[in-house]
C-alpha cells in the first residue's frame, strides 16, 4: 500500500489552498472520529493527545507550529524574535502582542490578562498542570497593556517558545477559570468540559468518553470561517472501526491515529471513500519502566516517589535485559510497515536532535540471558528467574488496541525466553490516557511494572519534552496525580543538563545536549525503552478539502480551513 505523501515532518495530506468560503457554516456538518475518546477539554489537566487535540478546536495558543515545524502566529500579531524586538537581547524575556479585536466565543474581549492568568493557572503549585514543563524557567508574567504581555525568565532562555506555543499550551479565559486555581482545578467541571475559547468552534454538549457536539464560533476572527456550521467529535471504539468509518463507509470525514497493521489499512483504502495520510514527526511507541514499587497497598505519598524503589526494575541490568530481548524490526513489520521505523531514541527527530543510538536494533536473547545470569538472577524450575526471594514477574499494561495487543503478545514471548513471567493488561484508552485523579488506571498513576504508549512534543525543539523528567515532576497527590515524569526518574546530573540546555543558544551545543539527555533516559539507564518511531497515520474523506497533516502540533491545527469539496 502507498500511503499518500509519507514524508519526514513535512506536509503529508491534501495540501490544498484554503478555499475562499462564501459564508461561515455554508458547508453544513463535519464528522471527526478519535477512537480514544476525550475525557476532558482542558489540556492543562490531561497529557492525553485525544484531550489536547479535541480542545484545540475550541481554545488556541498565541502561536503554532506549521507542518514543517516553523513557528507561525495565531492569536499573536507576530512571533517575537530578537530581530523584531519581541525577545530581549539578553534572552531573559519575550513580549507577545495580541491581535487587536479578538473576542472570546461569549463576545467578550481577549486581553493580555487572560494570557497572564493562563500562566498563573498552570504554574500554581497545587494545580497539577500536565503542561508544566512548558513553563520551565519562567520567573514571572507581566501585563504591559491590554494587548501586550511580557514573560520573564529566571536566566537567559535561548528557546523562549515554551509558554503559549502549540496545542499543548493554549490560552484560557480568566473570567471562566477564575475560581479554578490550584487544587480546585479538577473540580471546575463546567469550565473543563466546555471552555470558552477563540477557536473556530464552541462546545454545545460534551459527553465525556463518548461524543462532543460543536457549532461554529459566531465570534471567530475570520468572518467567513469555519466552513462547517456544526461538528461532531465522536470518541471511542477502536482504530479498525474508525478507519472503516472514513475509508469504507464514508460515515465520518476524518479519522485520527489509525494504528493498524499495514495490510489491514491497505484493504480498507480499497473502499474508495477516503484517503490515508501519514508523516513522521516525534511520535515514539515505547516501554516505560516503573522505578518505584507499584503496589496499591503503599500510601499515596510513598507510592508517588522513589522512597519505595521497585523490587527489581530499580536494577539497571534487568531493564537492559528486557530491552535486549525485543526484536524491534519484527514489531515494525507486524504493526506499522512503511509507517514505522525501529528506534532506540525517545527523540527520533528532527534528525539534528536524534542520537546515533543503534545498539538496541539487534535482538540479543542470548546476551540478555547472560546479563541476568551475571547479575545473579537464577532460573527457577518453572522457567522464571528469581533472586533473594524476588521473582521476575511483570505486570505489563497498555491501552486497548489491536497493534498494541500484538506487541504485548510478542514481547511476552521474548521475555519468557529470558526467564521473565509477564501478565498482560489492557485498559480502555479513554481511561488510560484520561486525567481523572481518582482513577487507579491512568498512565500517570502507573500501578504496573511496565507500560507502553506513545506521545510526542509540539514543535521541533525537544527542550520542554526532555524537561519533563526533572526531579519533582512526578505525578503525586498534591499535583492531582498530574505530571510528566511517570517513571519517577530523578538524577541531579540530568537536571543540570536541563538547566544548561535552557540557557544555551548555540545550535550545535543544543543538539549535543539533547542527545546526551536522550541517551541518559534510554541507552544509559533504560528508564525508557523506545520501540518504534511511528509515522502519524490518519485518514480523511475524499470530499474533505483543506486537510494538512501536522506532526508538530495538534493534528486539527487548521480545522478552520477545512471545507467540503463540491
Amino acid at each position: 500500500m502507498k500511503i499518500k505523501s509519507l514524508m519526514l515532518g513535512a506536509v503529508a495530506a491534501t495540501a490544498l489552498a484554503p478555499a475562499a468560503f462564501a459564508e461561515r457554516g455554508a458547508d453544513g456538518h463535519v464528522n471527526i472520529i478519535y477512537w480514544q475518546a476525550p475525557s476532558i477539554l482542558n489540556p492543562f489537566l490531561s497529557g492525553g493527545t485525544k484531550d489536547i487535540e479535541s480542545a484545540s478546536l475550541v481554545i488556541e495558543p498565541l502561536g503554532r507550529y506549521d507542518p514543517n515545524g516553523a513557528l507561525i502566529p495565531y492569536l499573536a500579531e507576530e512571533i517575537p524574535t530578537v530581530a523584531n524586538g519581541g525577545v530581549s537581547e539578553d534572552l531573559t524575556s519575550i513580549t507577545w502582542k495580541l491581535k487587536s479585536g479578538l473576542m472570546w466565543s461569549d463576545g467578550t474581549a481577549v486581553t493580555s490578562a487572560d494570557v497572564k492568568f493562563t500562566a498563573d493557572y498552570c504554574m500554581h503549585p497545587e494545580g497539577g498542570c500536565a503542561q508544566l514543563a512548558k513553563f520551565d524557567g519562567v520567573d514571572s508574567v507581566e501585563v504591559i497593556d491590554d494587548l501586550t504581555v511580557k514573560v520573564m525568565f529566571s536566566e537567559p532562555k535561548p528557546n523562549p517558545y515554551g509558554p503559549f506555543m502549540g496545542g499543548q499550551s493554549p490560552i484560557i479565559q480568566a473570567a471562566q477559570f477564575a475560581d479554578c486555581l490550584g487544587a480546585k482545578a479538577p473540580e471546575c467541571t463546567d469550565a473543563n468540559f466546555a471552555p470558552i475559547g477563540t477557536g473556530p468552534f464552541v462546545v454545545d454538549e460534551f459527553k465525556p468518553n463518548d461524543v462532543i457536539s460543536m457549532s461554529a464560533n459566531p465570534n471567530y476572527r475570520d468572518a467567513s470561517k469555519p466552513a462547517f456550521a456544526t461538528l461532531t467529535f465522536k470518541g471511542g471504539g477502536d482504530a479498525t472501526a474508525a478507519g472503516r468509518a472514513v475509508l469504507e463507509t464514508g460515515e465520518f470525514d476524518y479519522a485520527w491515529n489509525l494504528q493498524l497493521a499495514p495490510d489491514v489499512l491497505a484493504k480498507m483504502a480499497e473502499g474508495g471513500k477516503g484517503t490515508p495520510i501519514a508523516a513522521f514527526g516525534s511520535l515514539v511507541e515505547r516501554l516505560e519502566m516503573n522505578l518505584t514499587d507499584p503496589s496499591p497497598n503503599l500510601d499515596a505519598d510513598t507510592r508517588a516517589t522513589v522512597k519505595a524503589p521497585h523490587p527489581f526494575l530499580s536494577e539497571l541490568n534487568v531493564r537492559k535485559a528486557l530491552s535486549m530481548a525485543i526484536d524491534r524490526n519484527l514489531l515494525v513489520e507486524v504493526g506499522y510497515g512503511q509507517a514505522g521505523r525501529p528506534t532506540c531514541n525517545l527523540v527520533p527527530g528532527p534528525a539534528v536532535y536524534a542520537s546515533d543510538n543503534t545498539d538496541c536494533l539487534t535482538q540479543d536473547i542470548a546476551g540478555a540471558n547472560a546479563l541476568l545470569d551475571e547479575a545473579g538472577w537464577a532460573m527457577g524450575s518453572d522457567g522464571v528467574r528469581e533472586k533473594d526471594g524476588v521473582r521476575l514477574s511483570i505486570l505489563y499494561q497498555t491501552s486497548t488496541n489491536a497493534v498494541r495487543q500484538d506487541f504485548q503478545a510478542l514481547i511476552k514471548q521474548w521475555w519468557s525466553e529470558i526467564g521473565v513471567e509477564t501478565e498482560l493488561r489492557n485498559l480502555d484508552a479513554s481511561v488510560f490516557f484520561g486525567g481523572d485523579p481518582g482513577s487507579p488506571d491512568t498512565f500517570q498513576k502507573f500501578y504496573a511494572d511496565v507500560e507502553m504508549y506513545a506521545n510526542n512534543f509540539d514543535g521541533t525543539d525537544p527542550q520542554a519534552y526532555l524537561s519533563m523528567y526533572r526531579c519533582g515532576n512526578e505525578p503525586k497527590p498534591e499535583s492531582q496525580w498530574q505530571g510528566e515524569n511517570i517513571n519517577r526518574f530523578c538524577d541531579p546530573e540530568y537536571d543540570k543538563l536541563i538547566d544548561e540546555l535552557s540557557r544555551t543558544s548555540d545550535l550545535e551545543t543544543r543538539y549535543a545536549l539533547s542527545k546526551q539527555m536522550n541517551e541518559m533516559l534510554t541507552k544509559e539507564t533504560y528508564t525508557i525503552v523506545p520501540l518504534v518511531d511511528r509515522g502519524r497515520v490518519s485518514a480523511h474523506a475524499n470530499s474533505l478539502g483543506g486537510v494538512v497533516l501536522n506532526t508538530w502540533d495538534s493534528e486539527l491545527w487548521n480545522v478552520a480551513d477545512w471545507h467540503r469539496i463540491k
